[in-house]
């Protein structure tokens, strides 16, 4: 069963649009979990964009509730982000290559040249009883070193196919990551696959990697939600998981 996390972030970027604290995060992942997500992400940023330092906390806090759903925090692994997970050790840490001021995550690591780098933080993390995912584009030459830098999982960067979807050549484009899957699970890493994935292009894609662990899904989910509302919402996303595109 590939398990569906949901990421948050887009619930908190209209919450800071003004100073009522609505939507609620800590309700919101509340709403998703009780629908049927196995876990909630976040991807909180230096600049405090959409998640905030506090977000983090209550999630984590929530989450105790819920002693079945993991948690997974994404970012790129600055000081923050490994205060982080030293205080709440959640489940999964997702390691990820933005800057600073990236709008969004849009490229996989360059192991070749961030692995040194990676290598102390990736053990750090582990050292927390944290699986660590690094986010991964398809096709990467880099596999064997993610492995030999002791990740457990790549998380599939699937923009690429998501557009390609949209164009009509969804076939074709999920094939290089069907590819990669196959290449990692060689390498005893795990799948998890993330970005602008929907309830479109989503059964073809995962109908295509049996070795797929995990979605994380955010903005597709949390926009579709407007329509369906948000329990609705995420059992449409869990149901396109089982279906074969």
């Amino acid at each position: 069963m590939t398990k569906l996390s949901v990421n948050v972030n887009k619930v908190a970027t209209l919450r800071n649009t003004r100073n009522l604290g609505i939507p609620g995060i800590v309700h919101a992942s509340r709403l998703c979990l009780d629908a049927g997500a196995h876990g909630i992400t976040v991807h909180p940023r230096p600049d405090a964009r959409h998640i905030r330092p506090s977000d983090v906390y209550e999630v984590a806090a929530m989450l105790k509730e819920y002693p079945e759903a993991e948690y997974n925090i994404e970012g790129n692994p600055f000081p923050d982000y490994m205060e982080y997970a030293r205080v709440l050790r959640p489940a999964q840490c997702t390691l990820v290559p933005d800057a600073h001021d990236a709008f969004t995550s849009n490229e996989g690591w360059n192991l070749e040249r961030e692995g040194e780098r990676l290598r102390p933080i990736i053990a750090t993390l582990k050292s927390y009883g944290c699986r660590v995912s690094l986010f991964m584009d398809a096709l990467t030459p880099h596999l064997e070193i993610a492995a030999e830098l002791g990740a457990d999982r790549i998380e599939l960067y699937t923009e690429p196919y998501a557009a390609a979807f949209a164009q009509g050549n969804g076939a074709a484009e999920v094939e290089r990551f069907a590819e990669t899957a196959r290449e990692a699970a060689k390498r005893g890493l795990g799948i998890n696959a993330g970005h602008d994935l929907n309830l479109e292009n989503l059964p073809l894609f995962a109908g295509s990697l049996p070795e797929l662990l995990e979605v994380s899904i955010g903005h597709a989910l949390i926009a579709d939600a407007l329509e369906f509302g948000l329990g609705d919402t995420v059992r449409r996303y869990r149901a396109a998981l089982t279906v074969r595109g």
